[in-house]
């Protein structure tokens, strides 16, 4: 037996009189946002997911919606694959579009080149570090929802970006990954 408890928005399933909580995957997400845990993004990461939003609500749903139309047209939707699979995707949309819209909307927007203390890492800023073995590489830090390891964006929850914040060119820090731990100097900092 499946119900939604109203105060936590989680789904519980009770088992032999006990409840037990069952997963949330964007639903958990949705409800850090709308329980007062404070959101960044920069202004590309904001411009990147509004532009993801314009393109669901303006290409991809009623594209969607037409090709639900047309399987709906052909008879019998219990047996119909298509029919099934465009409604099951039509849901998908719609649950991303809500998902987007309530981070756009929750979200606190920053600038990094209007940063005023520009000599201490703070978020959004681009950090080039230096390793013991003096390889160089460059990260930004952004919001967990802009996050590109490969493209050099790393979350300002990551274990490096919360070692760097507050530190001046110079300081060294030292990170615990899996493979050990590492040291970095930070070597160049910029707001851009």
């Amino acid at each position: 037996m499946r119900r939604d408890v109203r105060n936590s928005k989680k789904t519980l399933e009770e088992r032999d009189g006990h409840e037990v909580e069952l997963g949330g995957g964007e639903e958990e997400e949705e409800e850090k946002v709308s329980s007062g845990h404070r959101r960044y993004l920069t202004r590309s990461g904001a411009e990147r997911m509004h532009k993801e939003l314009l393109r669901l609500l303006n290409e991809e749903r009623p594209k969607v919606t037409a090709e639900v139309s047309a399987a709906a047209a052909q008879g019998d939707r219990s047996e119909n694959a298509e029919y099934i699979y465009g409604k099951k995707r039509l849901r998908e949309i719609d649950r991303r579009i809500r998902f987007l819209q309530k981070r756009l909307d929750s979200a606190t927007i920053v600038v990094p080149s209007e940063q005023t203390d520009t000599d201490r890492v703070y978020f959004g800023a681009t950090v080039t570090l230096e390793d013991e073995d003096e390889n160089r590489v460059t990260y930004q830090i952004v919001g967990s929802d802009e996050i590109d390891t490969a493209g050099g964006r790393i979350s300002v929850e990551s274990p490096l970006a919360r070692a760097l914040l507050r530190k001046r060119v110079g300081d060294t820090v030292e990170v615990i990954r899996p493979r050990g731990e590492i040291e970095y100097t930070l070597v160049e900092l910029r707001y851009v």
